[in-house]
């Protein structure tokens, strides 16, 4: 049986690390292609000319028109060739990162990735999502290799709004319990082997991580400050839950996620809100014991995630919706089917109205 781990090759976090970008892309490179959206842009471009100023490497700067498009991609990978660039930078959110991961792959130059939020665990990841230019899902990129560097500034994170740190909590919450479950099933991970005892463990430290420093962290962000818990919680929703469900896998609740996405009222919510709620549902699913799904539960009141339907913005449960989430969960090459037993919609589809159940007895109890 192969197994396999895969990460970034450095993971670098810490207030004002983008201050020191030029420092970085000279030991990969001595001409840096930097991609930003306009907002990010204006944010960092002091930043950025600060850094590189009296250096003797160099950068160009491009804007990213927003969509992670082929139309886009190719654009700014010509650009990049046409400036002779020997390493590509994306800064801000997961888009402008999967097209710089892509223009890296396209190119055959080293990738740096310095996310502006901590709302996912994506940036570390060898994968890049392709959408139409109308913003339409197009289809997956699977790159050779992750990113080579992945510089967290957790200054400029920390003063991104809370509900994204909190969102990057959900989607963490749910690592260690698909990794479990893959394990459990002798399932292969997205890294395309079996699961590491390495990665188990990275998975559950950030589990834990998530339960000790979630709330700490929440109520610093709420007042824009760094502090050992903010750093802790921006370290699991990136690294930790990125090797973890990358190299660990997925199951089921990351299934029930995709599932969600017939639910127009729900759209909405960030990824990491309803896989929060997937969670819940998944450990529903797996009957796990009462003590795990209490302290999860707690966990999301704690820090606002999501615990019921209603808190995804579906105010009236209506049968043949969430039969139909139930079934697209279990559609065909899912995540679903990394669970260590047979599932099927129907169990699905009472995992989810158990779980909402559940949500709203465990809020019943802390009004």
């Amino acid at each position: 049986m192969t197994k396999m781990i895969i990460s970034p090759s450095k993971y670098i976090q810490g207030p004002d690390e983008l201050s020191k970008i030029a420092s970085y892309t000279a030991q990969l490179g001595q001409h840096a292609f930097i991609i930003a959206d306009d907002f990010i842009m204006n944010l960092t471009k002091e930043t950025i000319a600060s850094s590189y100023a009296n250096q003797e490497n160099t950068y160009t700067a491009e804007k990213f028109n927003g969509e992670c498009s082929k139309p886009e991609i190719s654009r700014l990978k010509e650009m990049c060739a046409s400036v002779n660039a020997d390493v590509v930078v994306g800064i801000g959110g997961g888009k402008t990162l999967d097209t710089a991961k892509a223009i890296g792959y396209y190119n055959s130059i080293p990738v740096i990735v310095a996310p502006t939020i901590a709302s996912t665990d994506a940036p570390t990841s060898a994968l890049s999502v392709i959408y139409k230019e109308n913003g339409e899902f197009d289809e997956y990129l699977f790159l050779p290799l992750n990113p080579t560097y992945v510089i967290m500034d957790t200054k400029i994170i920390a003063a991104a709004p809370v509900r994204l740190l909190v969102a990057g909590m959900g989607d963490a919450l749910a690592t260690y319990f698909e990794a479990r479950a893959c394990k459990r099933a002798n399932k292969p991970a997205m890294a395309g082997a079996n699961v590491t005892e390495a990665a188990i463990a990275l998975a559950r430290l950030c589990y834990d991580t998530l339960i000790e420093e979630g709330l700490k962290a929440k109520l610093a962000v709420e007042n824009k400050g760094t502090t050992e818990a903010v750093e802790k919680i921006i370290e699991a929703n990136t690294y930790l839950s990125g090797i973890g469900f990358e190299s660990g896998g997925l199951a089921a609740a990351h299934a029930i996620h995709n599932g969600m996405t017939v639910l127009e009222e729900a759209h909405h919510m960030y990824h990491g809100e309803k896989v929060a709620f997937g969670t819940l549902t998944q450990l529903v699913l797996e009957n796990a014991p009462t003590e795990e799904i209490d302290e999860v539960a707690q966990f999301c009141l704690s820090v606002g995630l999501p615990l019921t339907l209603e808190d995804i913005g579906v105010k009236t449960i209506n049968e043949d919706q969430i039969r139909r989430v139930a079934e697209l969960a279990c559609a065909d090459g899912e995540t679903i089917y990394n669970m260590p037993f047979n599932v099927t919609p129907e169990l699905v589809y009472t995992a989810i109205l158990t779980a909402d159940k559940l949500g709203h007895y465990y809020k019943s109890l802390n009004q």
